[in-house]
């Protein structure tokens, strides 16, 4: 009976040792920074996204309007089809899941919508 004792703490602690070392399934990302100090001129839309998941967007230099997520795709299609846009550039904050992101880079990819993802500036 000692030794079935043996065999079953030797293999409970194997256990707990193998748990402790498998990895869980997150991913971490670290957005980029940059440290160019020129922006792209072509850029004509620009989608941000704040730390609470509310979207805004702004043609050229005009001042941001807050959008419904829902309501993105449709308007950069009426951008698109008065090919007034040329890229579309993405600022997300760093706080939000990256399932928001996503979204935008695929109704970007879906309609074949140049996009860049602006950068915060690298500080020293």
């Amino acid at each position: 009976m000692s030794s079935m004792t043996d065999i079953i703490f030797l293999l409970l602690l194997f256990f707990v040792i193998a748990s402790t070392l498998s990895s869980p399934n997150d991913i971490k990302v670290n957005l980029p920074e940059s440290r160019a100090k020129t922006s792209t001129k072509q850029v004509v839309a620009k989608v941000a996204i704040d730390a609470e998941g509310n979207y805004s967007i702004a043609e050229g230099n005009q001042k941001p309007v807050p959008i419904d997520a829902e309501k993105l795709e449709p308007y950069l299609l009426n951008l698109a089809s008065q090919d007034s846009i040329k890229y579309l550039a993405l600022y997300a904050d760093q706080n939000i899941p990256y399932r928001e992101i996503v979204r935008v880079l695929d109704i970007a990819n879906e309609h074949d919508i140049k996009i860049v993802i602006a950068t915060k500036p690298f500080e020293h």
